[in-house]
């Protein structure tokens, strides 16, 4: 069992979900990030070198995204090469390794946000170069068509609304806390202040801690990190968090506990996750979940938009991306478990269910 060519059931299901999508959305056009536009149109005939620079990496979400810009920029003959560069969380090597990709000549670079308005001169430097520089999941303040081509973004303040507003709606009363990435990461501060948005609705829910729990988006720094969330509060109800192998960390937290599991939201999710969900619920011990996913499949938007502004063409997508709703216990949506699959697997991705098999086989 897999989780591709489900769209319509995720959307349709989840009325809950999608309601408060909608109602976060409505002032600007958005897309589904498993509802894509035909690449093909958009190639031109330019040969072509593209290159994806993550500020932190080695995760299996970043593993993910780039196996999701490989199989995008194969659909394009005229792209010959796509290479991959991290920065290890230091913003100068990632302005170096944008530096470097433009005196190497590649004609596209895409990179993830995660320094995000800091990052602009260096955006902007590569543009100036001669460069598509599209940067891509956080909302940047810079103008398009001179910092950068293009800013496809993750609404993360949308995503962390609905978080709030489900654990509000779920729970009535009760603490919760929010877990995100690398210290000052912009795409959590963005979480954080959606969640905080979609509490402000329910008087009754206490946000314990006003800042992220820091977990450097790692299972280990997690898990301690909850672990220590365990032995300062009584008690909490409810942990939402930006990335779903730090809701698993926290879930192995709360088990190595001995305590029963919050209710989770979270964003991006795993099979080993989804396989822990399900053996619980057949067990008559599932906790409420709520998982918005697809997120790998980002780079695929902005290896789009990149193409359209390099060939002068319309780009057929908005900028704004919605992750969709891939599991929702309050509306009977199971998350998808395949037991056959690597614990790492996100089987709400865009990628074909053999490349998937070949990237976690490596």
């Amino acid at each position: 069992m897999t989780g591709f060519g489900r769209k319509a059931s995720f959307v349709a299901g989840t009325a809950l979900v999608s309601a408060h999508v909608a109602g976060a959305a409505m002032a600007q056009d958005f897309a589904y990030v498993n509802d894509h536009a035909d690449i093909a149109p958009l190639c031109g005939e330019e040969p072509l070198r593209v290159a994806l620079i993550d500020g932190y990496g080695g995760n299996s979400w970043r593993r993910t995204a780039f196996a999701e810009l490989e199989d995008e920029a194969g659909k394009c003959d005229n792209i010959g090469e796509v290479t991959y560069a991290e920065a290890g969380g230091d913003v100068q090597a990632y302005n170096a390794a944008i530096n470097g990709f433009v005196a190497q000549g590649y004609e596209i670079i895409i990179s993830y946000t995660d320094f995000g308005d800091a990052a602009i001169p260096a955006y902007r430097n590569a543009q100036m170069a001669g460069t598509t520089m599209v940067p891509y999941f956080s909302d940047l303040s810079g103008r398009v068509g001179v910092d950068y081509a293009a800013n496809p973004y993750e609404d993360a303040f949308s995503a962390g609304r609905i978080f709030g507003e489900w654990v509000g709606e779920t729970l009535g009363e009760g603490t919760t806390v929010f877990l995100g990435g690398l210290a000052g990461s912009a795409s959590s501060v963005t979480f954080l202040d959606g969640y905080k948005d979609g509490l402000s609705g329910y008087p009754g829910i206490e946000l314990l801690d006003d800042n992220f729990i820091v977990t450097n988006w790692n299972p280990a720094d997690a898990q301690k990190a909850v672990a220590g969330l365990i032995a300062k509060h009584d008690h909490i109800d409810a942990i939402a968090s930006d990335y779903g192998v730090t809701s698993l960390a926290a879930v192995k937290a709360y088990e190595a506990a001995g305590l029963d599991v919050p209710a989770m939201a979270f964003i991006a999710t795993n099979n080993e996750y989804s396989c822990k969900w399900t053996d619980a619920k057949a067990a008559g011990e599932a906790w409420p979940q709520l998982a918005l996913s697809g997120t790998t499949a980002d780079v695929r938007f902005a290896l789009r938009a990149a193409l359209a502004a390099r060939n002068g063409i319309e780009n057929p997508e908005p900028r704004a991306l919605v992750a969709f709703p891939f599991a929702n216990s309050e509306e009977g949506l199971d998350p998808l478990c395949d037991p056959a699959m690597p614990p790492d697997a996100d089987l709400s991705s865009s990628l074909p269910i053999e490349k998937m098999e070949a990237l976690f086989s490596q």
